[in-house]
């Protein structure tokens, strides 16, 4: 399971809706692929179909969607946002990661 945090869930509602989508009946796709500088990195957009081998989660009103390879690095990670002076963008609290970079979008296990 994906958690997301309240202020993540404000800022997902306001991104779909300023990108046309509908956080009622869209999904926000969660991903990881090879790279960054800690090996794997983690992927975020927008989506409205739900493929083959994906899992889908809902978590304080936002409804997750995570492909099979992937799940397995992300289970029991939260989403969270950060606004703060050092930084503004999305944050993966991930329990899974034994070591994550500086910028924190990348890790390794």
């Amino acid at each position: 399971m994906i958690k997301v945090s309240e202020t993540a869930k404000q800022k997902v509602v306001a991104l779909m809706t300023e990108e046309g989508f509908d956080s009622d009946t869209d999904f926000v796709r969660v991903g990881v692929k090879s790279g960054g500088c800690s090996g794997l990195s983690y992927e975020l957009k927008f989506d409205n179909a739900v493929g083959d081998t994906d899992k889908l989660f809902e978590d304080n009103q936002v409804r997750i969607l995570v492909d099979k390879k992937s799940f397995l690095y992300l289970v029991g990670t939260t989403l969270e946002y950060s606004g703060g002076l050092n930084g503004k963008g999305f944050v993966f609290n991930n329990p899974n990661a034994q070591r994550t970079c500086g910028c924190g979008e990348s890790f390794s296990l």
